[in-house]
């Protein structure tokens, strides 16, 4: 059964300019403690979709489920079972890294004892012990976004939505994120929905794939098949979502195209 299944998403920005389609009916399936990498260039739709699937942004068209939860009947039930992190974070820097998870947790109505040990517990998972009383302004780009993701999973959400955790981080912390996100769907089945514009980030993390591109799904599967499928494509959308990316067309002999 899928955790997370949309048909026909959209949704249609009004503008002064007349309408802009973010987003153009996307279909996509998810199943339970998967990684799917969703990918596409800057503007593809990524992040419209990701709000739209976290009741932060209402559809203009199309239907989906979450968690067992339809979108648009159903938002609190969505929000109750998910966890979301933004690219930008939303930690408070005058507080510490304990007091900012223990507040995450009274957030989910934990009592303030069991705020605590989950701030414990999620401290350890994700090698914050030693920070739990620095101030959040203190922290590397790499802490911040082990903190962040933490954040997300005080409630232990069925679904983790990340928002292109890794920009801006030095190759270590990349690394470092990497390992985390294995950890959370092999050692707590957590399904992650990964938006990420890094064609090594999608090919190293996913399960499967979903290319995005112009508001509308180019190709999906896993990263070998697509690898292999989609070597020298004729195909004009994948051709411009891929160089889009990676500032290349992928060349006839190139066996590897998702990878760089």
């Amino acid at each position: 059964m899928a955790i997370i299944s949309a048909a026909g998403l959209a949704h249609t920005f009004r503008t002064r300019r007349g309408p802009v389609e973010a987003v153009r009916g996307v279909d996509l399936t998810v199943r339970p403690g998967e990684i799917l990498g969703f990918l596409g260039p800057n503007g593809a739709g990524k992040t419209t979709t990701l709000r739209m699937l976290t009741t932060l942004l209402p559809p203009t068209g199309g239907a989906a489920t979450v968690a067992g939860c339809d979108l648009a009947a159903e938002p609190a039930g969505v929000r109750r079972k998910i966890g979301y992190v933004a690219q930008s974070g939303g930690v408070d820097p005058q507080i510490s890294v304990r007091e900012e998870l223990v507040t995450q947790g009274r957030l989910y109505r934990l009592s303030k004892a069991e705020a605590a040990v989950r701030a414990e517990e999620l401290a350890r998972d994700l090698d914050l012990t030693e920070l739990l009383d620095r101030p959040c302004a203190a922290l590397s780009g790499g802490q911040r976004r082990r903190l962040d993701i933490a954040l997300g999973l005080v409630h232990r959400p069925e679904v983790l939505f990340l928002d292109e955790p890794t920009t801006g981080l030095d190759p270590g912390s990349r690394a470092d994120l990497w390992r985390l996100v294995r950890r959370l769907r092999d050692e707590h089945g957590t399904t992650v929905f990964l938006t990420t514009h890094y064609l090594d980030e999608a090919d190293a993390l996913s399960d499967r794939l979903v290319v995005v591109d112009k508001g509308a799904v180019v190709a999906e599967g896993t990263p070998a098949a697509l690898k292999e499928r989609y070597a020298g494509s004729a195909d004009a959308s994948l051709q411009d979502a891929f160089l889009a990316i990676t500032g290349r067309r992928p060349a006839p002999a190139d066996p590897t195209p998702l990878a760089v």
